[in-house]
């Protein structure tokens, strides 16, 4: 700044603002929403972020300097979260942006191998999950923006979702994750499945058809973690539903979220999804479930959860788009009652105006383009769903000169319903529009009333479609049990979500391979610890093979547990501790108990006096996570569950400094007779003076007690 002037620089911020803010132009509201307008329309323009010096050198992700040639270089990039409303709201008034932003993603991939999943000044950090950057390209080439190499773009595209991370080998190989492989294993796959609808839609535009048609098929692969009984998306452990189920649960199977708030994310296939839920009706029905259910959020404590209605979470990026799902049911009325609301009372003009993180723009992003009258639920289809403008009148000055221009009649405060529309002086009676039709200039009127309006938009052609093509999927069965543990015998049963697919089935031989796979028709017989394999078929098309081990367990053994289990890590309940299965470092699987601050004390009853070998617990220790050793275990004998005696007191001798994941068996080698046995393992106390967070209480994890 040579001539320096602080007045003069601030007018020039003011008048640069000020035309940024002005490509969107709006009357009427009350001012406190136009100042939340404009406060969010800002919000939305502060990243990403310009990332290179004067004379266009950056520092690259692979650590070297590099000069941008015919772009800007930008960083920033929170993709999880602004991929759904962020960058769908700037493909419409910022498109050399956006453009910029693509060849941004595509020199990061140049450079480290990769495009940015949630890239911070030249580094991924990889906190979010899925590969976001896909649909922002692919909603800005439907839209028009598609000024750059679009072979270098759909390389990048497949090799992020063909490469070994998080979960993508099993994904490509099963159908789905379960969480053996990755954790947050049901979130991955929803989200990953629509991120290849992407892939899908951009290799047919540009003339890839065997990259088309492979990307399709795993767009619908969401449908392997869709449960029938529960109408759910629900985590598995191999081939078998987590057990037990709570659909309010935030944990280690979902991305800071529960069941709810992933069961209606396959936004690139709604129409297969309603069919799912048994209808239009059917979906709706659900769909109200999640915005009244008087159900609370269980599991754990996740502070991004923010925003309820029912179990909806406005203040997380996850739910955003299905209060518009009810435009796709018929039922437009519905959409508008609660897009109304969320406007009206999620986003006061006040300091504590967010109702949850703000994401790199998100939140706001959501509240512009829903003050204006419509949403992005699909981005990547250039189609946007209706529902109520909270303004007057809104004016979109387009980058092309043209100008798209929303109108409310007989708009006031509790006139929100939508009555009818005009687009460029002609009715509408779908309840979505095109991007094209902002595009091109012109203009959208809503007709609002004060009452539901029952004929606009309830037509099957008027309602927004998302379908996938699934001649040539076919879904992995699964077992519909509650348990794949047995005390004696088990009747195994499998089930399909088509009726009309043939489910198959193989028993474990006694050198480990399979068996010959048998057409499944009705509940077999199993009496021993045994894998089972599966996999449907239909139509000469199979599905992936998927199994699940079930393991017969001692039938001579109970425990009481006196402590209090933590409520997000049970292992289905007390019987996992003495189902003889020992876990592995892998904790996120479900298969350990957590006491979390407390010694874990428990009782087991050999039903009767019997000589005594070997006691001891199996332990798991992950010090980063907060998961520490025991400090010792006590042992104490009884016949009679009322006197006890010592027994054994085993010391753990590993310390904090083996951060892990490890586990290990903590016992002795005993003689005694005894029918009762007490355990009670030490806490490991509180974490060390190196952890980020010392001094906090430890979770003390266990999955087996061992007496032999």
């Amino acid at each position: 700044m040579p001539d320096w002037n602080f007045n003069k620089v601030k007018d020039a911020a003011t008048a640069a603002w000020n035309k940024e803010l002005s490509k969107i132009a709006v009357s009427g509201g009350t001012p406190d929403q136009q100042v939340a307008f404009y406060t969010a329309l800002y919000h939305t323009m502060l990243a990403p972020n310009i990332y290179t010096d004067v004379n266009g050198e950056y520092r690259g992700t692979d650590g070297e300097v590099h000069k941008a040639e015919g772009f800007t270089n930008y960083t920033v990039f929170s993709l999880w979260d602004t991929h759904r409303a962020l960058h769908p709201l700037h493909s419409i008034i910022h498109r050399q942006r956006t453009l910029n932003w693509i060849n941004t993603f595509l020199v990061q991939y140049q450079h480290g191998g990769m495009m940015p999943v949630w890239e911070l000044s030249g580094n991924e950090t990889f906190c979010m999950i899925g590969y976001h950057a896909v649909p922002v390209i692919v909603d800005a080439y439907k839209n028009g923006i598609r000024d750059f190499d679009t072979k270098l773009a759909l390389k990048a595209m497949t090799d992020y979702a063909e490469s070994n991370r998080y979960g993508l080998p099993a994904y490509m190989k099963q159908g789905f994750i379960s969480n053996e492989d990755d954790h947050e294993s049901a979130s991955k796959t929803v989200e990953y499945a629509y991120d290849d609808w992407c892939i899908a839609q951009f290799a047919q535009w540009t003339g890839n058809d065997e990259v088309y048609k492979k990307y399709l098929n795993r767009s619908l692969q969401y449908r392997n973690l869709f449960d029938p009984r529960t109408k759910h998306i629900r985590g598995k452990v191999q081939g078998f539903w987590y057990q037990p189920f709570d659909a309010a649960e935030v944990n280690n199977f979902f991305t800071e979220g529960n069941a709810w708030h992933y069961s209606f994310t396959a936004q690139q296939d709604i129409d297969g999804l309603k069919k799912l839920y048994g209808g239009s009706e059917a979906f709706a029905k659900k769909l109200e479930e999640l915005f009244t259910t008087s159900t609370k959020l269980s599991g754990r404590e996740q502070a991004d959860v923010t925003g309820l209605i029912g179990q909806y979470a406005h203040g997380n990026e996850p739910s955003h788009h299905m209060a518009y799902l009810f435009n796709y049911a018929g039922k437009p009325w519905r959409t508008q009652e609660l897009v109304h609301q969320i406007c009206t009372e999620f986003y006061p003009n006040n300091p504590d105006g967010l109702i949850g993180n703000e994401d790199c723009g998100q939140m706001s992003a959501w509240f512009v383009l829903s003050a204006m009258g419509f949403y992005p639920v699909t981005p990547g289809s250039g189609e946007y769903a209706l529902g109520t403008p909270l303004f007057d009148e809104v004016i979109l000055h387009l980058e092309n000169g043209k100008s798209f221009i929303i109108k409310a009649k007989n708009r006031k405060k509790e006139n929100f319903y939508v009555e009818d529309v005009l687009l460029n002086d002609k009715k509408n009676t779908a309840t979505f529009i095109q991007h094209s039709d902002i595009a091109n200039g012109g203009e959208l009127v809503f007709t609002m009333d004060n009452k539901p309006g029952k004929t606009w938009g309830v037509a099957e052609k008027d309602m927004p479609h998302s379908v996938v093509n699934d001649d040539q999927f076919v879904a992995v069965p699964f077992f519909d049990m509650e348990s794949y543990k047995f005390k004696t015998t088990a009747a195994v049963q499998l089930k399909h979500i088509d009726a009309a697919a043939d489910s198959y089935y193989s028993v474990e031989q006694e050198d480990g391979s399979n068996g010959e796979f048998i057409r499944y028709t009705k509940p077999f017989t199993i009496d021993k610890t045994i894998r089972v394999t599966i996999y449907a078929e239909k139509n000469g098309i199979k599905s992936p093979v998927t199994y699940r081990k079930f393991y017969k367990i001692p039938a001579d053994i109970s425990i009481t547990v006196l402590s209090e289990v933590h409520p997000m890590y049970t292992a289905g309940g007390k019987e996992a501790l003495i189902d003889g299965i020992t876990g592995t470092e892998n904790w996120k699987t479900g298969d350990w108990q957590s006491y979390y601050a407390k010694d874990f004390e428990a009782i087991l009853d050999l039903q009767k006096e019997k000589p005594l070998q070997y006691v001891g617990v199996h332990v798991l220790q992950d010090v980063s996570p907060w998961i520490v050793y025991p400090k010792e275990v006590i042992f104490e004998r009884s016949n009679d569950g009322k006197n006890w005696q010592p027994l054994t007191i085993v010391k753990n001798n590993v310390g904090t400094d083996i951060k892990g994941p490890v586990h290990q068996q903590i016992g002795a080698a005993v003689t005694a007779n005894a029918r009762y046995v007490k355990v009670k393992a030490i806490s490991g106390g509180s974490l060390p003076a190196w952890h980020e967070s010392a001094g906090y209480p430890s979770h003390l994890f266990i999955d087996e007690v061992l007496i032999r």
